[in-house]
């Protein structure tokens, strides 16, 4: 994704192919192809989207086997051109268009092998994102596994310790974890995160439309993840300008600038683009749901053990008793009704609302509250219901 993050990683010999001529669709051509993409959309119940590092070229940030991407240019001995940082980058209209299908309802997972961290900062739900390659952004606890989306770049590659220790605490009374806390970009040969990769393969084998946007899927394994939609009998459809590794199993191949198409496609499906307020951070897309006020059911408990014959120490699903299902059913009915009108108003009370956060170089971040707990804390931040207090670890 940036110049930066090339010049980090180690030597390495066999980059793929660099430099291939890109090709365009005609005007009508290309309208014709984002009418039906739009209609393959409105019959999608999966859709999965595989993003590279041609959706980030709009906002400054280089790509890598392009005309003027950094292995291209290093091949040539030539030093790429770099307009902008990470921290500075703004997420492209492709970007914002996908957090705009996500929140319609199109999009059900998203799966990159960009490190800008554009994604997250765009405010796309983490929960619903594989980022396969890492975050520059993100560095996570080797220990218990818990990671901290920072403000600014890391600045170590390789899964490599960052100096920074875990403060996560499990209870009341417990020491802090004090885990040493890694990098989450990889090297070459690094192996994938285990859990990024294992739900995007389970996203890919439940999608029924595979939409790549900007990669030439070359890199694996990802890059050969949309033929896992295809092998279960969906369709893929490839956005780039450059020839594809797939591009003979996509029922629909469109040469076109990714921001152009999904202008044109937003427009079609009758979809705003949402408007880019500054880095949010979003860390599941499930809304607040407050449970129901515990309820005591007394039950009658019956005397005596029986033996257990042969399986039944095993685990499996209990047999339904329905003269007791009945007697619990009543209670439960009999004991909401007596609850106040106003308690049983807040059952189901969602919060979808966000705050405003104030980062150590003086800039807000947005993050959307649509869960009862974030995992992945923001550190270096501060909330306002908070007193000013400094971090502990430096940035």
């Amino acid at each position: 994704m940036s110049v930066n993050y090339a010049a980090g990683l180690s030597p390495y010999a066999d980059k793929g192919v660099c430099g291939l001529p890109e090709s365009f669709d005609s005007k009508d051509e290309l309208r014709e192809k984002v009418e039906a993409l739009a209609q393959l959309i409105r019959n999608s119940q999966y859709l999965v989207v595989h993003s590279g590092a041609g959706i980030s070229t709009s906002s400054g940030i280089p790509d890598f086997r392009g005309p003027k991407g950094v292995w291209t240019m290093e091949e040539r001995g030539e030093s790429p051109h770099f307009d902008t940082t990470f921290e500075e980058a703004r997420p492209s209209l492709t970007h914002m268009a996908l957090l705009g299908l996500q929140r319609a309802g199109h999009l059900k997972y998203l799966i990159s092998q960009n490190v800008d961290g554009l994604h997250v900062r765009s405010g796309f739900p983490r929960d619903l994102l594989s980022e396969l390659h890492g975050n520059m952004f993100v560095e996570e606890c080797e220990k218990c596994g818990r990671q901290y989306v920072r403000d600014k770049v890391i600045g170590v590659m390789g899964l490599k310790p960052t100096g920074k220790y875990c403060e996560e605490v499990r209870g009341r009374g417990l020491r802090a974890c004090r885990g040493k806390l890694i990098s989450t970009i990889l090297d070459w040969e690094d192996a994938l995160p285990d859990k990024d990769l294992n739900r995007a393969e389970d996203a890919s084998r439940r999608a029924d439309l595979a939409l790549t946007l900007g990669t030439s899927l070359q890199i694996k394994p990802s890059g050969d993840l949309p033929l896992v939609t295809k092998r279960k009998g969906g369709k893929v459809v490839i956005i780039n300008l450059q020839p594809t590794k797939h591009d003979k199993h996509a029922h629909l191949r469109i040469n076109g600038y990714v921001d152009e198409v999904m202008s044109q496609l937003m427009g079609l499906l009758g979809l705003a683009i949402p408007k880019w307020e500054g880095p949010t951070i979003c860390e599941s897309s499930a809304p607040d749901l407050k449970p129901l006020p515990a309820i005591t059911v007394k039950k009658e408990v019956k005397k005596g053990v029986k033996k257990e014959g042969k399986g039944e120490g095993r685990k499996r699903p209990a047999e339904p008793n329905m003269k007791e299902e009945d007697e619990e059913t009543n209670v439960v009915k009999k004991e909401r009704a007596e609850a106040p009108a106003d308690e049983q108003a807040k059952d189901f009370q969602v919060c979808t609302d966000s705050i405003l956060v104030q980062t150590q170089n003086r800039e807000p971040i947005r993050v959307e509250r649509h869960q009862k707990e974030v995992p992945y804390p923001l550190i270096g931040v501060q909330t306002a219901t908070q007193s000013p207090t400094a971090p502990r670890h430096s940035q």
